[in-house]
């Protein structure tokens, strides 16, 4: 299940848009991923059954990317360093790649589900 997300709402209005944008790129810099060279996307849960669907749909290109971003990060987290400042994710690079999948499959899961839990009435 995917938790409610307020950016439709903040985005359709432009005043509060320009109000919480600069606080969204702090908290993004302050998080420290994009010092690791990670997209938002990369720290989904891999657990959850949406998202392992979701990897799987992913072309062989843009999984091999994550999993590199994976293991570079995991590196520089043993050795305690960051990657130098001009390889760090800059924001208009940090898209969103695996959550648009990640919601396609999970309505796909939701309509599973409807369609499963259907119960059949037989008359006498």
């Amino acid at each position: 299940m995917s938790a409610v997300s307020l950016g439709p709402f903040i985005v359709k209005r432009p005043w509060l848009h320009k109000m919480i944008m600069p606080l969204a790129d702090w908290y993004a810099n302050a998080a420290g991923y994009r010092k690791l060279g990670l997209r938002y996307d990369d720290l989904l849960e891999e657990e959850r059954e949406a998202v392992q669907i979701a990897l799987k749909r992913l072309s062989p290109k843009e999984a091999y990317d994550r999993v590199y971003r994976l293991r570079r990060s995991t590196q520089l987290s043993y050795q305690h360093k960051l990657l130098p400042k001009e390889q760090w994710t800059k924001p208009e690079e940090d898209t969103p790649y695996l959550r648009p999948l990640v919601q396609q499959v999970e309505a796909e899961l939701a309509e599973k589900n409807a369609f499963d839990s259907m119960e059949v009435f037989k008359k006498h």
